[in-house]
């Protein structure tokens, strides 16, 4: 490589020999790394390869075993985030770290090295926010906001910082194809002024369209590294995962009655700066997957929650589960029904960070035999744990790891797991590969369509537009708390959609139908 022949003052960032253990897996074995002023530098990988390890390293969240890092020529070491800010480091985690009982302002104010008044500080963040096409309300509580939009939180709070090497992991997950271009805009404009990028992103299109190199982690180690403009997208998941990339197996299923029927739904929003949702009527039949489109904090969290049973609806025939009105039912009895739910928020929703993974499934799974005469059957547990862990090629120390320890990928795949293995009749899932690697992208989206193959009727909603066109029967966009109509997947696509998400256009195209 030629930073071999160079000298460290001559980048920005150099790591060497990066080393760091946890207890039965090495996260980071010995990974060296070059990042020039200017670049846009990808770090591939699946996940549990070792990326975000490594970048917590580089922002001093945590502490390297082994190795050095040198920063603009110096040796330094990073104890911690405030250091790596003081160098020029800033740092998007795809696991937010924000205070959900505080405003965005206030978030953004107590991560912030320079002093600013509340009042200067609201300013910039509307100025920062809205210059770079994420606006978000600087008064809005934390709480009521959706992935998506905290996503935005965190994005502007970093550039506010005017960092020098600027650290993205997973930041498109939740924009519009259109919004991707106008971030990229800004990315490609901060690296033209000198700031140096280090990009993390299961989607390998948009690497190939903005990074200028890529360093290939796997199991924690170097395997290789890569111009991405000189290569394919398969060419580049096959250095990722070390074989080729499985392709999803498409199926014509037989579409049957429906299983999930919603009409006239109408709901207050719960905040002041929530969605209200307005004459939603939505239908899912036994056999298809219909995807819903649209940009966060349009009312996916108030329908999804509405659908679960989180939110209870006042009239029960709003809602309907095989027949049944179910609207003011508990998310108990919803299941009971067989309806199980993915929550796009993975941590905190779909599982609890300090329970073991066996933990974790009986906690959906509680009726599957797991419990008996009201004791807990613990071999049980540990079966049906074991079961999902294999299945889906979870990567983790067994059954008793805790879910926080996972990676976020490997993380999703178990809770999809989890709830495929409950045999639903219907399945409601919002975001299934938010933040997943390639490699596991398509085991989810191809066990979805082993599901429809079934016979159940799936509901997923989606930002990633590309997701919903491999994988749904028909599509909708949520814009405002109102449903588009429904439309065969194979009569639109993904540039008309994004432009509906975005407001530019009112409705799918519908002249072929």
């Amino acid at each position: 490589m030629e930073f071999e022949q160079e000298s460290k003052e001559s980048f920005r960032l150099v790591l060497e020999n990066i080393s760091k253990s946890y207890p039965l897996i090495k996260a980071n074995n010995a990974i060296s790394l070059h990042v020039k002023p200017g670049e846009i530098h990808a770090i591939l990988g699946e996940n549990g390869a070792g990326k975000s390890t490594l970048m917590k390293i580089l922002y001093g969240v945590i502490k390297p075993d082994e190795g050095s890092i040198f920063w603009e020529g110096e040796k330094v070491e990073i104890n911690n985030p405030a250091f790596a800010r003081k160098l020029g480091i800033g740092m998007i985690f795809q696991h937010f770290a924000l205070f959900e009982s505080l405003t965005v302002l206030e978030n953004i104010w107590l991560s912030m090295d320079e002093k600013y008044s509340l009042k200067q500080l609201e300013e910039e963040v509307i100025k920062t926010s809205e210059y770079y096409g994420l606006p978000i309300n600087p008064k809005r509580m934390l709480h009521s906001m959706s992935v998506g939009e905290r996503q935005r939180v965190e994005i502007v709070r970093c550039l506010l910082q005017k960092p020098k090497l600027l650290i993205m992991d997973e930041p498109t997950s939740v924009l519009t194809p259109q919004a991707v271009q106008v971030l990229f805009k800004t990315i490609r404009q901060l690296a033209s002024e000198g700031c140096s990028i280090l990009y993390i992103s299961h989607k390998l299109e948009e690497i190939r369209q903005l990074c200028d190199s890529a360093t290939v982690l796997r199991s924690g180690k170097v395997t290789g590294y890569a111009n991405p403009k000189n290569e394919t997208a398969k060419s580049l998941a096959t250095l990722m995962i070390g074989a080729e990339l499985p392709t999803i197996q498409l199926q014509v299923a037989k579409v049957g009655k429906p299983m999930l029927e919603v009409t006239g739904l109408d709901l207050k929003k719960s905040d002041p700066f929530g969605t209200e949702l307005k004459d939603i009527d939505l239908r899912v039949r036994t056999g298809e997957i219909v995807g819903i489109a649209g940009i966060s904090g349009n009312g996916q969290k108030e329908l999804i929650q509405a659908l679960s049973g989180e939110t209870v609806i006042g009239d029960a025939q709003t809602i309907y589960i095989n027949g049944l009105p179910v609207g003011k039912l508990s998310p108990a009895k919803r299941r009971a029904l067989g309806l199980c739910f993915v929550p796009e928020d993975r941590l905190g929703r779909g599982a609890v960070q300090n329970l073991t993974l066996a933990d974790n499934a009986l906690l959906t799974g509680y009726q599957e035999g797991m419990v008996r005469n009201g004791f807990i059957c613990k071999s049980v547990i540990h079966q049906f744990a074991e079961k999902i862990i294999d299945q889906f090629n979870v990567v983790c120390s067994g059954q008793n790891a805790s879910a926080g320890s996972l990676s976020g990928g490997n993380l999703q795949k178990f809770i999809v797991g989890r709830e495929i293995s409950l045999k639903p009749k219907i399945m409601l899932v919002a975001q299934p590969t938010w933040g997943v690697d390639v490699g596991a992208s398509m085991l989810i989206r191809q066990a979805l369509l082993d599901l429809r193959q079934q016979g159940v009727a799936i509901l997923v909603i989606s930002e990633e537009l590309e997701e919903l066109m491999m994988i749904c029967d028909q599509i909708t966009v949520l814009a405002n708390g109102r449903l588009s109509d429904l439309v065969p997947t194979n009569q639109t696509n993904t540039e008309e959609i994004g432009l509906m998400m975005s407001g530019e256009k009112s409705n799918i195209a519908t002249e072929n139908i």
